[in-house]
């Protein structure tokens, strides 16, 4: 494993821009960048041996600040939504900025996405860290959150994210990545077959936050118990994917246990052989089908990206948690520690 790492550019303060490249024994890497976190690009092989970048990105690398697709990053405090951007802890309200509709979204305008990590290279994997003080974007306690990330011999890549706080707050973090098995630039996924580990949906309003009920995926477009083209229900009559354009949704997983990492969903590309099983810790994934990635910043390839262009499996917790009770609580006190794990684990079928 060999890691490298540069400067690809200076934001408009003046702070560094710093891009990591890990390498395996074959050659397959993972590009990583400290502004969000991001995976910037994901170089593995096609069933010829091929190796071809799979993680859509930017050309730009300056681009990942204040996008709208929020491509490839952490998201927080908060990914996804909290209704009316409003939750309480011990009976304090706070109030948070509402970005997204009615509601907040993925921590904030200021949110980790957007900032600047401090990034270091231990042995061989990447570490980014951030501190996250008191109030910043409406939420309680300081709180010290770590991104590690660890790339090996068998195309594994795993994202470990770390947290202690100094008083009791919300959080929910995962990783933004959107996925071309057919590679980046390839153009639409929807001929990508999809398996999720989900036998029940969160239905949600027409802003996308979940209403509270877990209902079945049991003959609706939303089941993926068997794995099935993502584009084949996606033009539907059916009130998630009116609302969303396409999938926007979050499923839990099933046989979920707190601390037990199991297999969440399965993408293949039946052109190219390439295969991604995701594995997880977290109670559920959110799949979104890259439904408004027209006009966002250029691709690595130069070309443009359209809708439908790559799929999000967002690995974390349910959305609005802090205001569903019935929800996996998302709270965590001083004193606690959050861990959670995602693998994001490639391969081929012959």
């Amino acid at each position: 494993m060999t890691i490298e790492q540069k400067i690809a550019g200076f934001t408009a303060e003046g702070d560094a821009v710093v891009v990591y490249t890990m390498r395996n024994a074959s050659g397959a890497e993972v590009e990583l960048c400290n502004i969000g976190a991001a995976i910037c690009a994901v170089r593995v092989p096609d069933r010829s041996g091929k190796l071809d970048n799979v993680a859509l990105g930017y050309a730009n690398h300056l681009d990942y600040l204040n996008d709208g697709p929020c491509m490839g990053k952490v998201p927080g405090r908060y990914a996804n939504r909290i209704a009316k951007g409003r939750f309480e802890i011990d009976g304090k309200e706070y109030r948070l900025a509402i970005n997204n509709g009615p509601n907040a979204l993925h921590g904030g305008p200021t949110g980790f996405a957007n900032q600047l990590w401090e990034g270091r290279v231990e042995s061989n994997r990447v570490v980014f860290a951030l501190d996250s003080a008191d109030g910043h974007e409406g939420y309680p306690g300081d709180l010290y959150v770590e991104a590690v990330y660890d790339w090996d011999d068998d195309n594994r890549l795993e994202l470990t994210l770390l947290a202690q706080t100094n008083g009791a707050t919300v959080l929910n973090l995962t990783n933004h990545a959107y996925f071309n098995l057919a590679g980046e630039g390839a153009g639409s996924v929807l001929d990508h077959t999809l398996r999720l580990n989900a036998s029940t949906y969160l239905p949600t309003d027409q802003s996308l936050v979940p209403t509270g009920e877990l209902a079945s995926v049991e003959g609706t477009p939303m089941d993926f118990r068997t794995a099935k083209p993502i584009g084949r229900d996606i033009k539907e009559e059916f009130p998630a994917l009116i609302y969303g354009k396409g999938y926007d949704n979050c499923w839990p997983i099933d046989g979920w246990q707190e601390g037990k990492v199991q297999v969440a969903a399965e993408l293949k590309c039946e052109a190219t052989g390439r295969t991604l099983t995701v594995l997880t810790d977290q109670p559920a994934a959110q799949v979104y089908t890259g439904n408004w990635l027209e006009g966002c910043p250029k691709s690595r390839s130069g070309a443009d990206y359209h809708d439908y262009d790559g799929v999000a499996i967002e690995c974390q917790g349910y959305p609005d948690a802090p205001n569903k009770p019935t929800f996996p609580s998302q709270l965590l006190r001083k004193g606690e520690r959050y861990e959670r794990h995602i693998v994001f684990a490639f391969g081929v079928e012959k």
